[in-house]
């Protein structure tokens, strides 16, 4: 009888600690939870008032966009350390913890800080902006966003292409969009006996009407090739580059629909085979 009054006492003394350290790290974890919610949310409305700020004060939209993934990614590891000294975690140990992993981490993730690095080198030395059209790393499209560790690209079929920041820092890049003006180059094809002056001035005069190809440098043709089945004439043009691909593609339009009316063929590959009756 005396065990189970003494069994009780315990079971009684046990349940009244587990009650006091429920009530005692309870409240801090819920408080924690409420400061964690409430934080992230003032975190929101801190990135977006930034970034309306960097937008009023014409920041450079690749730098804008750099600096907001950066200012959100600092407010939230500030917030994960206030939240976890409300829980009575000792932050002194646990920022030399934080530091020694911190490096373990570094180096496991050496990509990423290479990537972070390569971020900082493109905003310093500007190789595009955000809006040129480029091509890098085997991908073509228009820079939508440049982030800490990733570029974004948006191709002309509204494809979403994300590149590591570090290899495109340290890798050849081609920008379309850092010149004013471009050269647009054709090669069009005319039939052995056709007449060549004629086709010349069908170019120059379908150039010539065209107001977006400009008049300096002046608009070349040629001949450029003598080929199996065609006598090939080398077109160039500078236009805005803004224009480059419209020009291009109705110049071809304009030459297929005008080559019949003034007595010139389109050839296409041609083979004549003989037949020996012996």
């Amino acid at each position: 009888m005396e065990n189970l009054d003494t069994l009780g006492t315990h079971a009684s003394e046990f349940i009244k600690m587990l009650s006091g350290y429920a009530t005692q790290y309870g409240l801090k974890l819920l408080g924690a939870i409420i400061v964690l919610i409430i934080g992230l949310w003032i975190v929101k409305i801190l990135v977006r008032s930034s970034q309306q700020l960097m937008n009023k004060s014409k920041i450079d939209a690749s730098l804008s966009s750099f600096l907001k993934s950066m200012i959100a990614i600092l407010l939230k590891i500030l917030l994960i350390i206030s939240v976890m000294s409300m829980m009575g975690i000792q932050m002194t140990s646990f920022i030399a913890l934080l530091g020694a992993a911190g490096l373990a981490v570094g180096m496991a993730l050496s990509g990423t800080l290479q990537n972070f690095a390569g971020g900082v080198m493109i905003l310093i030395f500007k190789p595009f902006k955000v809006g040129d059209f480029i091509n890098a790393q085997g991908h073509s499209g228009s820079v939508k966003e440049i982030q800490i560790f990733v570029t974004i690209l948006t191709t002309p079929d509204n494809k979403t292409i994300i590149i590591p920041n570090g290899p495109l820092s340290n890798g050849s890049l081609t920008n379309f969009s850092a010149q004013s003006k471009r050269r647009v180059d054709w090669s069009f094809g005319i039939a052995y006996g056709d007449d060549f002056d004629k086709a010349k001035e069908m170019l120059l005069g379908m150039m010539k009407e065209d107001k977006r190809i400009l008049s300096k440098p002046e608009p070349f043709v040629a001949l450029g090739e003598l080929a199996d089945s065609s006598v090939n004439l080398t077109v160039r043009a500078w236009v805005k580059a803004a224009d480059y691909w419209d020009v291009y593609f109705e110049m071809n339009e304009k030459f297929y629909k005008n080559a019949d009316k003034h007595n010139l063929s389109i050839p296409f590959p041609q083979m004549d085979v003989h037949l020996d009756k012996d």
